[in-house]
């Protein structure tokens, strides 16, 4: 337990000092041009939280993909590329991320306000406005802990969950054991005040060594920086805070529907795959039924690092009942 509680400490200091320790990689605003023969179009959803870019034929079976902190829906495009055009796909773009306007994601006061609740409520209204047959949700990162959060609260919407390197509480990983959501309050505190703290600079620096050990394939990580730079810096910082401060390990026996989880060995040289296993395995420990899987040899960002093995675990899951 040493060598975990080692882990913690060491995942702190970073969040102190890297405003980006969880973003999921993406492409600036100019840059999100589609690459397939596949038109694609926004949906007709008004929202201030998100808005949502729409591929695939009409009447296929519908997909919801969900990015992580500071991530545009770029970071799907392998991801819809494969599926094309057997499947509907509905990419969230969070309000504040990747050169989004922030709208109602703003953050102008010193108090960081909900995140992760108000935003999950509006996917969950885009899926009954756009009246799609209960999606299959999968969501990266900080998108993991939107589509555990969507569908806890609303699980008659979705037919399935996929989580990718996301716990139910990361917030467990900033203190001891028995860390509460309660007791990791002043450690979120000092996240919140350390990013909005920095200049824009310091901040964009700071990201960029981030996300340079996030992701392994060293051709990504520039548009992951160049879509950090283009994220509001406060909405990410409010982001991350609420993310910390989210347990949603007494929700998931809510989750009716099958779920799947997808994660890395964290990167740590002092964690190794079993202590990383143990970890999501108490992590997930309230929901028994939930299929776990280590992906080696990646990062964060599987879809990057390991992109036919994570296009093989997604064919998987959508043929899975």
């Amino acid at each position: 337990m040493s060598r975990i509680a080692a882990h913690r400490t060491a995942i702190l200091a970073i969040a102190l000092t890297a405003p980006l320790a969880l973003a999921a990689p993406a492409f600036a605003v100019e840059d999100m041009q589609p690459q397939t023969q596949h038109a694609h179009q926004h949906a007709a959803f008004e929202s201030g939280r998100i808005h949502v870019r729409v591929d695939g034929p009409e009447g296929a079976p519908d997909i919801i993909l969900i990015p992580g902190l500071s991530s545009s829906p770029r970071i799907w495009q392998g991801t819809v590329d494969h599926l094309l055009p057997n499947y509907r796909i509905h990419r969230i773009h969070v309000q504040g991320f990747g050169g989004a306007e922030p709208k109602d994601n703003a953050q102008t006061g010193d108090t960081p306000q909900p995140f992760i609740a108000p935003v999950s409520e509006e996917i969950a209204r885009y899926i009954r406005e756009a009246d799609l047959d209960r999606p299959a949700v999968i969501g990266h990162s900080l998108g993991g802990t939107l589509a555990m959060t969507l569908a806890s609260q609303h699980p008659d919407a979705v037919s399935k969950v996929m989580v990718v390197d996301m716990m139910p509480f990361l917030g467990a990983m900033f203190g001891p054991p028995g860390t509460t959501a309660e007791s990791v309050k002043p450690a979120a505190q000092m996240v919140w005040a350390a990013q909005t703290g920095l200049n824009r600079q310091a901040y964009d620096d700071a990201a960029a060594a981030t996300i340079t050990g996030m992701i392994n394939t060293e051709s990504r990580r520039e548009e992951a920086i160049a879509d950090a730079r283009n994220s509001d810096q406060r909405v990410s910082a409010a982001a991350y805070h609420d993310l910390v401060i989210t347990d949603l390990r007494g929700d998931l026996p809510k989750i009716t529907v099958p779920m799947t989880v997808l994660y890395v060995k964290f990167n740590d040289p002092r964690v190794t795959n079993e202590i990383t296993d143990m970890l999501y395995t108490a992590s997930f420990a309230s929901r028994p039924q939930t299929t776990l899987k280590r992906i080696d040899d990646s990062a964060h960002f599987i879809m990057f690092d390991q992109a036919e093995v994570f296009n093989s675990e997604i064919d998987a899951f959508l043929k899975s009942n």
